[in-house]
Formats: structure tokens, sequence, C-alpha cells
């Protein structure tokens, strides 16, 4: 699998309380924008991003963001 999968066209925007959050970067976890595990066995890996403070976020679901794992408008730009 050289292309990740389009999960959505448009962000998820929600408030993350501190921690370490693993974004899924192949498109494939049910648990958009999160990793399940699903992308075993495709080259892709999770990315992982710590928050330190409680904010509200807005992550890609179209996996083409150049600021992984937040939004950058890049879903915008897709046919």
């Amino acid at each position: 699998m050289s292309e990740a999968v389009i999960a959505d066209t448009k962000p998820v925007v929600m408030e993350l309380e501190p921690g370490t959050y693993y974004w899924c970067s192949c498109g494939r976890s049910a648990n958009q924008p999160f990793c399940n595990g699903a992308h075993k066995g495709t080259g892709f890996v999770p990315l992982a991003f710590e928050i330190t403070e409680k904010k509200q976020v807005a992550l890609c679901n179209c996996k083409h963001t150049g600021n992984a794992p937040f939004c950058d408008g890049s879903h915008a730009k897709l046919a």
C-alpha cells in the first residue's frame, strides 16, 4: 500500500486532554483519527504526538496534510 486511504474530506475537531496520542497515517483505522493497528502490513506507522495542555485541535482525516497530525487544509485540494 503506497497511498493512504482518505478517511474523510474534513478534519476531526475535538478537545484533547494532555497526553500522548497516536494518529492514524494509513487511513484504515476504524477509530479515526487515531490508530487501531489496522496499518499492519501496509508499510505505514502511526504518528505519536503529545498534547501538553487541554486544547481544541483539528486532526487531519484526509491523510494529505503537510503538518501531520494537524489539518492544514489539504483536503480542500482533493478531487
